[in-house]
């Protein structure tokens, strides 16, 4: 399966992280770290109206490596005047992503920035806390319940937002017994990577008033758009379709505008 190998890696790569900076050195960084009168992630997609997180990535185990038509600092100027939060891919083997794009991004980007990567150790959340990161990325499928309990809060105690993620009823009830405020549904399958939209609807009669609600995957076409607005988003996360756009500006405009 892609989500166990995945994850398996992510185990391997570890130590090279560890390596670089003591736990103990990175928990004390990352306390001491804060952003003055930033917006937070939350407050980035509970505002009224549709938001967007604009994705930077650089490949994906469903679409290979992505032909970027801009770089890194135009792309996230592009971001700058058209997105409400960027979300940044830092995972290496499988994604070809980085902890420096993150770090690059933050010093050229005052928007809230989701660490998004397969987060299964607490060292993960002490860098993302001194990399920059305003939020992490709580996968349900990987993590049983006593880690998703003690990482969401982690990621609150060092005053980060988590994005938690999932995919079917049973996840979407974990998150909801969590009392998660940020909720998303990945509407592409991570053991098979097939796509259904429907999903972000099925999931949506579950969710109480109050939460922010994100589709996330699959999302490259006007009708994907309505068809999920019609669902109580809350928020589009979008990779693919910014990443291979000549303007990711323009698109985000139209897409809002729909």
């Amino acid at each position: 399966m892609i989500l166990e190998r995945i994850v398996e890696d992510k185990k391997l790569r570890l130590p090279e992280h560890k390596a670089r900076v003591s736990q103990t050195e990175l928990r004390r960084l990352a306390e001491e770290t804060a952003r003055e009168n930033a917006p937070s992630f939350y407050q980035a997609l509970a505002k009224p109206g549709i938001s967007i997180i604009g994705e930077f990535k650089k490949a994906s185990p469903s679409l290979g490596v992505i032909k970027s038509k801009i770089n890194l600092t135009d792309r996230i100027g592009e971001y700058n005047d058209s997105v409400d939060a960027i979300s940044c891919l830092t995972e290496e083997d499988h994604f070809h992503g980085d902890i420096e794009y993150l770090k690059e991004i933050r010093k050229i980007s005052s928007l809230p920035i989701l660490r998004k990567d397969f987060m299964i150790d607490e060292y993960q959340f002490y860098e993302s806390k001194v990399i920059g990161a305003d939020a992490v990325l709580l996968i349900a499928a990987i993590l049983d319940a006593v880690q998703m309990k003690d990482f969401y809060q982690l990621t609150k105690e060092l005053g980060m937002d988590a994005l938690v993620e999932t995919h079917d009823e049973r996840e979407m009830e974990r998150a909801l017994k969590l009392g998660a405020g940020i909720i998303g549904v990945n509407n592409r399958d991570l053991h098979d990577f097939t796509i259904r939209l429907d999903t972000t609807r099925r999931l949506s009669n579950m969710l109480p008033e109050g939460t922010v609600f994100v589709a996330e995957s699959g999302i490259t076409s006007d009708e994907d758009i309505k068809f999920l607005k019609s669902s109580r988003v809350d928020a589009f996360l979008i990779g693919r379709a910014f990443m291979e756009a000549q303007h990711p500006k323009e698109l985000a405009k139209h897409w809002k505008a729909l």
